[in-house]
């Protein structure tokens, strides 16, 4: 019988995450799953729990979290398989903020959908990227994407807002960050054979298709089509900036002058003038960075996935 480890931050969707801990295990029970379940204690630990269950032989590691612990899990079974144990599959219950790399692998945002999702146990194998830099010189792995400039700004400032979470706390978050970051930093940017120079209010290299819980930098992305989704906005006016949310929220920001979207499998930022702000997967690779290089990995991890159309 497979055996599944399940990893719960307990502090994610503020605190959400430990309040439903005997729900999580009264579903698990009642798919019949063979589990055993731990709780993170700092941070990544989910990453150093993930790897060991990968050695140990588990079949699945479910992340029972949002972002940041996922992408922990995610980067301990990467390093697991770096020692070759390639065999364990990822899970997601999503009881985080934002959600966003659950949305990106198609694993429901609805609590009690996930479990059905795990009950199903159809799979995918998915591609992850690699970025080095910031304070990753030698590199963490994301599922989702990697943002630079006013993107991550939003996400340290939405990391401030206690009272709610989801999208409202990213909307929020961008309307302060509008005034707190505005500063746009000159970027040299190479993709395969291609290099632009230019201001850049915010770089999105995505192998999902949103950021922030509604955001939809790549709404076309596929993390199993073996390319990155690039989306580079020039820096605009303030109000221009409010206009241009809009056009994210709807995924449809590709269609103004200021957006530039391509595809690509390596890509190099390098900031000529100023500095940029960095998250990977929503968690800090830096806060003033000066250059990333982000690689695809093809067909790396399977991910229990939702059979269902999003």
């Amino acid at each position: 019988m497979p055996r599944y480890k399940i990893i719960v931050n307990p502090i994610s969707g503020r605190g959400f995450a430990e309040k439903m801990i005997p729900v999580i295990e009264e579903k698990l029970t009642e798919i019949g799953l063979d589990y055993d379940l731990v709780q993170t204690e700092r941070p990544w630990h989910a990453a150093e729990l993930a790897e060991k269950a990968a050695l140990d032989g588990y079949d699945v590691v479910i992340s029972a979290s949002g972002d940041g612990t996922a992408n922990e899990v995610l980067n301990g079974l990467m390093r697991a398989q770096n020692q070759g144990a390639n065999k364990t599959a990822m899970g997601i219950i999503t009881v985080g903020t934002g959600n966003d790399l659950a949305y990106g692998m198609n694993i429901p945002g609805n609590f009690d959908e996930c479990f059905a999702v795990l009950r199903d146990d159809k799979r995918r194998v998915m591609d992850i990227g690699l970025v080095k830099g910031g304070e990753y010189p030698d590199g963490r792995y994301f599922g989702n994407g990697v943002g630079m400039g006013f993107d991550a700004a939003v996400g340290f400032e939405a990391v401030k807002i206690r009272w709610t979470r989801g999208l409202l706390a990213y909307l929020i978050a961008a309307l302060r960050t509008v005034f707190l970051y505005f500063t746009a930093p000159f970027v040299k940017i190479t993709y395969d054979e291609t290099s632009i120079e230019q201001y850049s209010l915010m770089t999105s290299i995505m192998n999902g298709q949103r950021m922030g819980g509604g955001f939809y930098m790549a709404p076309n992305g596929d993390p199993s089509d073996g390319w990155l989704d690039l989306c580079i906005a020039e820096s605009p006016s303030k109000m221009r900036i409010f206009q241009l949310i809009t056009y994210f929220m709807k995924g449809t920001q590709a269609s103004q002058p200021e957006v530039k979207t391509a595809k690509a499998r390596t890509i190099s930022i390098t900031a000529i003038k100023g500095s940029m702000p960095a998250h990977c997967d929503g968690e800090t690779l830096c806060y003033s960075g000066d250059k990333l290089v982000i690689d695809l990995l093809p067909q790396r991890l399977e991910f229990i996935i939702s059979g269902k159309p999003k």
